[in-house]
């Protein structure tokens, strides 16, 4: 059977979609992350891990989704202890919150395999998929966890992300004892979350809202960085 006969159905649309996103699609695992697609469909018969069960859906609402978040984490300046010369740390230490079928934990430990990446779910099948697919996957820095997040013990991660877990209040109140210093908050949104950012604590800086455009999705979609104010910064405005 010739290369070209033995490429997913699904290759040449997802190439697509990363040369959109501006990235060269010699440079993504495309074949990785499509295994990870067919495994989280096979599961998803028996466990109910996503509503989408279209793979064409999948691509798009998933994959797609999720890949577009690589730049904006490519370009993150965490500061000189995990950034040099503007470029990221090698092996930051990413923490997904309610990960579900691993979205977008899975993507991101697939794209930057130097990254430590944990997702941490309350339901145990989807920490059971997660670890599935680090194991078929070969995602040697990829890492489940079953549990509360409030209830996680763990090294404090450079990055904690969640896509459609919670208010950004309770998803900030939640981990903040898991934020590493100098750490930051990236959480996937739909539209602008206006009253969510501003329903948070002085002690909570929205730095930065970073519109996404998601290839094939019509939808809108955001990311919500968010960072500890310094002390003397929330002292100064609790005084006005």
């Amino acid at each position: 059977m010739s290369p070209e006969h033995s490429l997913h159905p699904l290759h040449g649309p997802l190439a697509r979609i990363v040369t959109e996103l501006g990235m060269e699609p010699a440079a993504v695992p495309l074949n990785q992350l499509l295994a990870y697609m067919d495994l989280l469909q096979r599961w998803n018969a028996t466990y109910n891990l996503t509503a989408v069960r279209d793979p064409q859906q999948m691509l798009i609402q998933h994959l797609a989704d999720c890949l577009a978040v690589v730049g904006p984490m490519k370009s993150l300046q965490l500061g000189q202890d995990s950034a040099v010369h503007g470029q990221v740390c090698p092996s930051l230490r990413i923490l997904d919150v309610g990960s579900g079928g691993g979205l977008p934990g899975v993507v991101l430990a697939s794209m930057f395999p130097g990254w430590r990446v944990v997702c941490v779910d309350t339901v145990g099948k989807k920490a059971a998929f997660i670890r599935q697919a680090a194991a078929e996957l070969g995602l040697g820095n990829l890492r489940a966890e079953h549990a509360r997040v409030e209830a996680l013990h763990a090294a404090p991660f450079d990055v904690i992300t969640s896509r459609a877990f919670s208010s950004l209040l309770d998803f900030t109140r939640l981990t903040q004892k898991l934020l590493a210093p100098g750490g930051v908050w990236m959480a996937m949104k739909g539209k602008v979350p206006a009253d969510e950012i501003s329903a948070l604590p002085d002690e909570i800086e929205v730095f930065h809202v970073e519109p996404l455009v998601v290839p094939g999705l019509s939808a809108e979609r955001c990311l919500v960085w968010m960072r500890p104010r310094p002390a003397s910064s929330a002292s100064s405005l609790n005084s006005h």
